[in-house]
This record gives structure tokens, sequence and C-alpha cells, in this order.
């Protein structure tokens, strides 16, 4: 799979990409993704192929499907977009990380737009969720700029949360997307 946005590159994920995904881990970009990253050079290249195995499956509710974030520029990949089965909601949820230094830039919000439409036109999805720590600005900020509606806000214990935190909830539903996503 590829997207490409003004900016950047959505695409499938390679090996070559274990490289980046420890770096990022390695200055703290993966934590609430996957907790404490400090082996994650031991498990990353598992973690892709596993990744790349379940894009190839295509089923967003048996686990997660993950995509790279490269500019387009250079190449360089500086994130992850993709999606979350949370069990706990019986929902299809969006997940994201993006590289410490590239943060800032709203390229996240640009990436997160571009796969939402992706993932309406591709799976069999009416409805995606997404969940941030209250205390993440910027997701949150990221999520209603790619027309994500907060509706709830609450103590959730994610995957690797030791204990729960005060969670900011959204959705977006198919029929919701503004012509500004379409056409943006």
């Amino acid at each position: 799979m590829r997207l490409e946005t003004e900016r950047l590159a959505i695409r499938s994920l390679a090996p070559a990409d274990e490289r980046a995904f420890i770096e990022m881990a390695s200055d703290g970009s993966l934590r609430e993704i996957f907790g404490d990253c400090s082996n994650c050079g031991e498990w990353m290249g598992d973690w892709l192929r596993e990744a790349m195995q379940l894009e190839a499956e295509g089923n967003p509710r048996r686990a997660y499907i993950a995509f790279a974030i490269e500019r387009r520029a250079d190449g360089c990949t500086i994130g992850s977009v993709g999606t979350s089965y949370y069990e706990d909601m019986d929902k299809v949820g969006i997940t994201y990380f993006l590289g410490a230094r590239y943060r800032g830039h709203g390229y996240m919000a640009e990436a997160v737009q571009a796969f939402v439409r992706y993932v309406f036109g591709t799976y069999d999805v009416e409805l995606l969720i997404a969940t941030a720590a209250r205390r993440n600005i910027a997701s949150c900020r990221t999520l209603e700029q790619a027309g994500f509606e907060l509706t709830d806000t609450r103590p959730y214990r994610d995957m690797f949360d030791e204990v729960a935190e005060l969670s900011n909830f959204y959705e977006l539903r198919r029929g919701a997307l503004s012509s500004r996503m379409w056409n943006g």
C-alpha cells in the first residue's frame, strides 16, 4: 500500500524500517504503544514481520495493521499510523506515533487524514475510535484536526499502561468525513 499527501507517503512496512523504529524507540516515541522499549532492538524485526503479515491478511478486527510514514522530500521514515483492534470495546481504532524530532510540523494530522480515507475506502469499517491521554495535548489536537469528535473523558488503562489514566475518547464515522478531508 502507498498513499501520498503533499509532504508524506504512507506505505507498507518494510524490514528496512527496523533501524528507524528502534531510533524512535530510543527517544521515547513508542512508549505509549509498546511500553518499555529499552530492549526493542531484540524484538523490532519480529514485530515488523508480524505487522507485514497482518497487513497481508487485511483484517483490522484481528489485531493491528501498521504502516510507515515517510517524508516524500527525503524518504526518511518518521513514524507510523495504523489500525488497532480494541477488544475491550469491540471497535477498530487508529493508532500512531511520530519520532520526537519530527513533531510540531503537522505531519501526523496530515497522515491521519489520509489514512482515515484509506481505512474507510478499504475495509468494512463504519466507525473508527481513538484514545489519547488527556495530558497528551498534541495527540488530542491531532485527532481533532483529523476530524475525530471527542465523545468521552474517563480513566482508561490501555495495554501497556501500568495504571488507568484520564483519557479522551474520540470517534469518527465514515459519513462524517468533511469535504475538507476528502479534498485536502
